[in-house]
């Protein structure tokens, strides 16, 4: 058995149209061995990227989790063909193996995955672009995110939602324009909670990798909340509040 922990950049394979392994690929690589003593309690039984590019993260992921019981079982998606076929040969030269789907995202796979990903890893197309140059053929799509960098971004998170198991986690690569801190309250109102994993700054461009999870309490908190503001006026509930100053906080965060 090999003794590499994460994919070897020797054992890469490569292609002039697929994104090679940079800053971004080992900040996600660097979250997911910070948090692997967590991955392994977690003990996931379907994990996924999305966007695989070379296969240097979904690699890396599984040869970070091969000492699983059980061993879990890899998908990843590119919308380039030859993002495929690069993953395969990256994934095969470190003795490891993920079922590859040449889709958009997760196209074709939603009724089939649904609530069944216990972690999902995507380092997408984040650098922000003109609209015109998301989703086009070859390398440009690797980068390419529209506005604020967002466009495939925002696509991502309702599919990661529907994906999800109740115990998934999603781990998602960010840049400050990206605004990652509105994405964070666009998760939490679908009931995640979430926290920086690993920040890195380079000369051009400060990054962060954001985990997810579903946050099962604070929702229910939430949604009684919004419950009880629709059905009981504002000012009965501040008085009521304002007489167990210790529930008042927890409420109104």
């Amino acid at each position: 058995e090999m003794p590499f922990k994460t994919a070897q950049i020797c054992l890469v394979s490569s292609h002039p149209e697929v994104y090679e392994p940079c800053d971004d690929s080992f900040a996600l690589v660097d979250a997911i061995l910070a948090d692997q003593t967590n991955l392994l309690k977690h003990n996931p039984k379907l994990c996924m990227e999305v966007g695989c590019g070379s296969g240097y993260i979904i690699t890396s992921l599984a040869l970070i989790l091969r000492q699983l019981a059980y061993g879990a079982y890899y998908i990843a998606t590119d919308i380039n063909p030859h993002a495929v076929r690069v993953t395969s040969e990256t994934l095969e030269a470190h003795g490891v193996h993920a079922e590859l789907v040449t889709t958009d995202l997760a196209s074709g796979l939603e009724k089939r995955l649904a609530g069944s990903v216990d972690v999902m890893v995507v380092n997408p197309p984040y650098v922000p672009t003109p609209e015109e140059e998301v989703g086009r053929d070859g390398i440009a799509s690797a980068w390419a995110g529209g506005e604020n960098g967002r466009s495939v971004i925002d696509r991502i998170l309702p599919i990661a939602d529907k994906l999800l198991s109740d115990k998934g986690w999603l781990y998602m690569v960010t840049l400050t324009a990206n605004n990652p801190s509105e994405i964070c309250l666009q998760m939490r109102e679908k009931g995640y909670a979430s926290r920086i994993v690993v920040q890195r700054s380079t000369e051009e461009e400060s990054l962060r990798v954001i985990k997810f999870w579903r946050d099962f309490q604070n929702h229910l908190v939430a949604n009684e909340m919004e419950f009880v503001n629709k059905t009981v006026p504002a000012r009965v509930i501040q008085s009521l509040l304002s007489q167990f100053p210790g529930i008042s906080k927890k409420w109104q965060q």
